[in-house]
């Protein structure tokens, strides 16, 4: 996929979605640059009828992503019109994180620190190696997080460790991201991209109307009742009833074969 930088990369493989992000110079650290080049590439694929799922991962073996690149705050967030054009860039990586109704899955090794951790926060599933840390350090630096992600955190591990997370700022090994449901699975560093890469094609492979009216329903079940469209669920649902996939799913059971789903 053509985006506007070289630090962020983007290519579907047999029906996943893999992006980037490539700045292993700064340990993956976030520019303003990467965030519209994660927007842009978040936007293709929910657009991608060939994409059936998507996985975000770090180049190298130093992190996933260690946050926000603060060595660019000084020129392009140091007036309140450069934070403004800065916070639109972000605001729309972050919706796309949000919007994407396929399954996201976080590949991490290394550091998985502050934003980074918001980010692999949105993905549904976290696969990370043995030597991955994560930790949210934004009492160290005085600013504030934000409330969507404190949120996600909240649902993952209950609002007892998040305020451990919070309050400490410490730094997590993948056995206690593990233990207190931070993280899915830990994978061995060798191994990993495989596994993620076997693990998503089982994905792929699986009626994409269900997954999406799955996704959809567990969403709206982590929120609070008055705010949950249900009725948004319960059309999703009903297509995939009414669905061409649900006929080839029955007539491939009654064969004995795989089916061939088309999301359709």
């Amino acid at each position: 996929m053509e985006l506007k930088t070289d630090k962020m990369l983007a290519h579907v493989d047999n029906g996943i979605g893999w992006i980037t992000f490539n700045n292993p110079a700064r340990r993956n650290a976030i520019s303003l640059e990467m965030w519209d080049g994660l927007a842009t590439s978040l936007e293709s694929f929910q657009h991608d009828d060939e994409v059936r799922v998507v996985v975000m991962l770090g180049a190298g073996d130093q992190a996933f992503v260690s946050g926000a690149d603060i060595s660019e705050f000084d020129t392009k967030r140091g007036t309140a019109a450069q934070k403004e054009t800065y916070g639109k860039t972000m605001s729309a990586a972050n919706r796309w994180l949000t919007r994407m109704d396929k399954p996201m899955i976080a590949m991490i090794q290394g550091y998985c620190i502050g934003g980074g951790l918001a980010t692999a926060l949105s993905a549904d599933l976290r696969f990370a190696t043995p030597d991955s840390t994560f930790g949210i350090p934004a009492a160290r630096l005085g600013l504030g997080y934000e409330y969507e992600g404190l949120v996600r955190l909240c649902h993952l591990v209950g609002p007892a460790r998040a305020k451990d997370i919070m309050f400490s700022a410490r730094y997590m090994g993948a056995d206690e991201a593990l233990a207190m449901g931070l993280i899915n699975r830990i994978c061995e560093v060798d191994k990993i991209e495989q596994e993620v890469r076997d693990y998503a094609a089982i994905v792929a492979a699986n009626a994409p109307l269900t997954v999406k009216a799955a996704k959809a329903a567990i969403n709206e079940a982590a929120l609070d009742p008055e705010h949950r469209n249900m009725e948004a669920v319960r059309s999703m649902i009903d297509a995939c009833f009414d669905s061409e996939d649900y006929k080839e799913g029955r007539l491939a059971f009654s064969e004995k074969r795989k089916p061939k789903f088309r999301g359709a």
